[in-house]
C-alpha cells in the first residue's frame, strides 16, 4: 500500500500532538507508511528519537505554510498552494500517498479537496461519513459537515455512497437507511427534506423513511443523511453530552466517602463503558465522492484521537473505498 499522507501542522493543537499521533498509528499498525507533511525541523526532530523500524517506514514532505483554522477556503486555494493541507491532498492526486489525513479547517480542506482531486462522475458534492455508536453497532452518518446546506439530488446522493460503504466496506448486507428529520411522519418537514424523501422513496435503495435524532443510536438504521449544516451539529451535541455525563458521573462518585467506594467498585464497568463510547475512538471521518480518499479529524484531536483518523484512511485505503464508489456509479447504482 502507498503511504498515507498526514498534514502535522493544521488543527487546533501544536503539531507535536499530529506527529505523535502519527507515531502511534504506525506502532499500532506494522504494514503502514506515512508522509508526514509540514515543517521539515520540527518533523525531523520528533522522528530523530525513533527506532529505525519506524523511519524506514515514515517520509518527509516539505511545507512552507499552513492553513490557519479561520482561513476562509477561496484564500486558502489561491494564496497557500505550500501549506501542508494543500501538499497532503497533492500527494494524493499524483498517486504519491494512497489517502490522507488533516485536522484542519474543514471548509478550506473540502475547498482544496474538491478543486484538487474533484468528484466522480455523478456526485455533485462530496459527504464527510463517520461511524456513531449505536445499540447494535455503529451507524455511518452523513453529511458532516462538508456543505452546510444540501438539495434533494445530493441528499440521495449521500444516501447512495452511504449504502455502499455500509455494504461494502463494513458489510452490512443491507444498509436501511434513514432522512433526519424532526418527526418520522410523512408530513414531517421543510421542502427540501419532502422532495428528497420521494427521491429516496422511489430510488431502489433500502429506505425506511424519516428517522429522529433518537433513532442514530438505536441501531435500527445503518445510515442516516443529513445535509453538513445539521449533522455537524448533531455531531458537537453527542460530543457535548458525552463528556457531560463522564463528568457527571466522576463528581457524583467523588461527593462522600460511600459514594468513593461505590466508584471504586463500578471503576472496571465504568471504564469499559467510557472506552466503548470515548469520541477518540471515532475520530476521522471520510470524504466520500472523490476521486481520492481524504480523511478529516477533529481539529482538537490528541494523539489518540489522530491516530484513529489515520486508522480510518488506511481502512479505507485496504477497502478500496474510492473504487466501490466508482464501481456502482458505471453500474449506474448512483444516477440521475
Amino acid at each position: 500500500m502507498l503511504p498515507i499522507a498526514i498534514d502535522v501542522m493544521s488543527g487546533d493543537r501544536e503539531p507535536r500532538e499530529y506527529v505523535a499521533g502519527a507515531l502511534r498509528a504506525l506502532a499500532d499498525d506494522a504494514e503502514l507508511r506515512a508522509t508526514l507533511v509540514g515543517d521539515p525541523q520540527l518533523i525531523s526532530a520528533a522522528l530523530s528519537s525513533q527506532p529505525d523500524a519506524v523511519r524506514a517506514r515514515t517520509a518527509l514532505a516539505a511545507a512552507s505554510q499552513v492553513v490557519t483554522m479561520e482561513e476562509k477556503p477561496r484564500e486558502a486555494i489561491r494564496h497557500k498552494k505550500d501549506s501542508s493541507m494543500r501538499v497532503a491532498v497533492d500527494l494524493v492526486h499524483s498517486g504519491g500517498a494512497c489517502a490522507c489525513v488533516s485536522a484542519g479547517n474543514t471548509g478550506a480542506l473540502t475547498a482544496i479537496a474538491h478543486f484538487v482531486l474533484k468528484t466522480l462522475p455523478g456526485v455533485e458534492r462530496a459527504a464527510i461519513i463517520s461511524a456513531i455508536p449505536s445499540a447494535h453497532g455503529h451507524t455511518h452518518m452523513l453529511d458532516l459537515g462538508a456543505n452546510t446546506k444540501a438539495t434533494p439530488e445530493q441528499l440521495r446522493q449521500f444516501a447512495a455512497m452511504g449504502a455502499i460503504i455500509a455494504r461494502d466496506v463494513y458489510a452490512v448486507a443491507a444498509p436501511r437507511i434513514g432522512l433526519l428529520n424532526i418527526g418520522e411522519e410523512d408530513m414531517k418537514g421543510h421542502e427540501v427534506v419532502q422532495t428528497a424523501h420521494a427521491l429516496l422513496s422511489s430510488s431502489g435503495l433500502n429506505y425506511v423513511g424519516f428517522v429522529e435524532g433518537d433513532d442514530i443510536f438505536s441501531g435500527d438504521v445503518d445510515v442516516v443523511v443529513t445535509d453538513g449544516f445539521t449533522g455537524n451539529v448533531a455531531l458537537k451535541t453527542m460530543e457535548g453530552v458525552a463528556g457531560l455525563i463522564a463528568d457527571r458521573l466522576r463528581q457524583e462518585f467523588q461527593a462522600s466517602f460511600l459514594d468513593r467506594v461505590a466508584g471504586a467498585i463500578a471503576r472496571p464497568v465504568l471504564r469499559r463503558a467510557a472506552a466503548g463510547l470515548d469520541p477518540r475512538r471515532y475520530n476521522g471521518a471520510c470524504m466520500v465522492g472523490l476521486t481520492g480518499i481524504v480523511v478529516k479529524s477533529h481539529g482538537s484531536a490528541d494523539s489518540v484521537a489522530f491516530s484513529r483518523a489515520i486508522g480510518t484512511a488506511s481502512l479505507a485505503a485496504r477497502r478500496g473505498l474510492t473504487g466501490h464508489i466508482a464501481q456502482a456509479l458505471r453500474a449506474q447504482e448512483i444516477g440521475a
